[in-house]
């Protein structure tokens, strides 16, 4: 309905720009050709004609309607507080409104072009530019971000701030384009306000980029489990929530059916709002941005085997950098040693990574999450006898694991086969493997649909179908930190339309107090120390990203910056010389 609304809106916008020109001497046909006539509106204004071509970006074209409205309400001789207001907030009501207003007559803007305006002159006029030249930019070229989470510890780590590349991929049009600008999906200073509002939803499109995912890429994608948030649980999978409960459901009474305990589940979940707060849908351009590398590709066979991944059924190579949980076996010489944060923090494990896992009356067995760097450190410890990698056998079921079925006794080391969807493929269907695309079939591929087994059957939207023809590609992505990433493994496939872009540049790194106690403590104190010492990780700053790797720009950063200091110095003192030379 906002769409239409929308479009209503524009339409009238036209109507009323159609009678300004008339007003203007201009032919008013000219108002209702889309994008021309806002270049035949910059002319008439005086103002640059590539203002019109930001009336083509979606959402910025929102901020700029306002810009338009409030010099067109100057240049038709209506300045007052109010008609600015109303013009700047509503310019399609406005335009239509000043076209049958006898009052109102072209004078232009030539008393404006010194701003008799302090406030406007220096506030409010380049914080609108900045702001509209920032949403383009942030929209859809290359945005901010942080890493929250140790998934892909420690090729990308908690605490770097990087940005994204969106052109690499190609910039997905925003489907939720009234939002507040630079903040995704939560009012700043909020936990659960929105920052959008859904008045108007525009359709998946996706420009074009520089490439499509690869096996390897490491990618920034929206959530797909996030399309529906429990609002005070939001750093857990709604769906993850539900299907805890309805296990213990089931185990409290084990008589009754799965259907029932999950049914049990949703309504307790979703009628408790002061435990889990609101249950709220999200659009996919507002959904949680995760960052994980791409392992298997649409079409790809993808199995894990003892943590190992194989793609076609070739053993693929283990990132150099990827964690995962190791049995330190070792005798009271070393317990002091590995029991202790600063020893823990200066080979860099997480706090939270490392617990006592067994001991004895003289032996004791730590479980540590590490790459295998450090696992080389860790076994040239004194006290240290051995070091196995944990890994869960095959056919032990974990129900966190995707697709959450005991018909497929998956973990994370022993996952698959899976074969991933490809957009033209078609897949046969039925109550076995459903489960493995259910959600592809009932929410991402082609919007919403109802999806339910019946006896041996499987329902299409009431139809029984036997196969599917998937309609776009879908990508498994895992992360580095094998046995610490909320992953594929965990909530399954990624839809082409949920991809964002690629990690390019990491231009700060710190640690955070709770990873690393002792360094990530101190930020003044950090300021003289190395990165195993301090807060700031320096070598990781001024950095690009390649597959994961990290490639130091410093040098060539700090040469560019003095020669423009140097160039900026010499342009200055030789307009100096000029001027005096002048003077004579």
């Amino acid at each position: 309905m906002g769409n239409y609304i929308f479009l209503a809106l524009v339409l009238a916008s036209f109507f009323g720009l159609s009678k300004l020109f008339t007003k203007a001497g201009i032919e008013s046909w000219k108002g209702w050709i889309p994008v021309y006539n806002f270049y035949i509106l910059s002319k008439l204004l005086g103002k640059p004609w590539w203002w019109c071509l930001i009336m083509i970006v979606p959402g910025v074209n929102i901020l700029m309607y306002g810009v338009y409205g409030f010099n067109v309400a100057r240049a038709f001789n209506k300045p007052s507080n109010n008609d600015l207001l109303f013009a700047s907030i509503l310019p399609y009501i406005f335009f239509v409104k000043l076209g049958f207003d006898d009052t109102a007559k072209f004078v232009g803007l030539d008393k404006f072009k010194i701003e008799p305006s302090k406030l406007i002159k220096n506030w409010i006029d380049p914080i609108v530019f900045a702001v509209i030249a920032a949403s383009i930019i942030r929209g859809y070229f290359i945005e901010a971000f942080t890493i929250p989470t140790s998934s892909l510890e420690k090729s990308l780590m908690v605490g770097d701030f990087l940005f994204v590349n969106k052109f690499a991929y190609g910039p997905k049009i925003p489907q939720t384009p009234l939002a507040f600008p630079f903040a995704h999906h939560t009012l700043p200073l909020s936990e659960t306000k929105k920052s959008y509002l859904e008045w108007i939803k525009l359709p998946y499109f996706r420009l074009p980029g520089f490439g499509s995912v690869k096996n390897d890429d490491i990618v920034v994608f929206n959530y797909p489990d996030g399309d529906t948030v429990a609002l005070k649980q939001q750093n857990q999978s709604y769906y993850q929530i539900v299907r805890r409960y309805a296990e213990d459901e089931l185990k409290r009474d084990p008589t009754q059916s799965k259907n029932a305990a999950y049914r049990q589940a949703w309504e307790y979940v979703n009628s408790s709002p002061s435990q889990f707060g609101d249950i709220v849908a999200r659009p996919v351009d507002k959904r949680e941005h995760y960052v994980k590398r791409c392992v298997g590709i649409a079409g790809d066979k993808l199995e894990v085997r003892n943590s190992d991944v194989y793609i076609n059924d070739v053993m693929q190579k283990m990132p150099a950098k990827a964690q995962h949980f190791y049995y330190v076996r070792c005798t009271n010489q070393a317990r002091a040693f590995l029991s202790s944060p600063v020893e823990l923090d200066r080979l860099d494990i997480n706090a939270g990574e490392a617990f006592n896992a067994a001991e004895s009356k003289d032996s004791v067995v730590y479980a540590l999450n590490m790459p295998v760097d450090v696992v080389e450190q860790v076994k040239k410890i004194p006290g240290v006898v051995s070091i196995t990698k944990k890994i869960e056998p095959a056919g032990a079921r974990e129900s966190s694991i995707f697709p959450h079925d005991p018909a497929y006794a998956w973990n994370n080391d022993n996952f698959g086969p899976l074969l991933i969807p490809k957009s033209g493929l078609t897949l046969p269907i039925d109550t076995h493997n459903i489960c493995l695309y259910e959600k592809i079939l009932n929410t991402y591929d082609d919007g919403i649909h109802q999806v339910i087994k019946q006896g041996a059957q499987v329902f299409y939207d009431g139809k029984p179908i036997t196969s599917y023809t998937f309609k776009q590609d879908y990508y498994f992505m895992m992360g580095d930190n094998r046995h610490n990433s909320a992953d594929s493994r965990s909530w399954g496939m990624v839809p082409y339309d949920h991809v964002v872009g690629s990690p390019f540049f990491v231009w700060f790194s710190m640690k955070y107090a709770e990873n690393n106690p002792v360094s990530g403590k101190s930020v003044m104190g950090s300021l003289f120390k190395n990165s195993k010492e301090g807060k700031f990780r320096w070598e990781r700053f001024l950095c690009y990203v390649d597959d994961g790797n990290l490639h130091s720009i410093k040098i060539p950063f700090i040469v560019t910056i003095l020669l423009i200091w140097g160039l900026n110095k010499w342009n200055n003192r030789r307009k100096l010389k000029l001027q005096k030379s002048s003077i004579k």
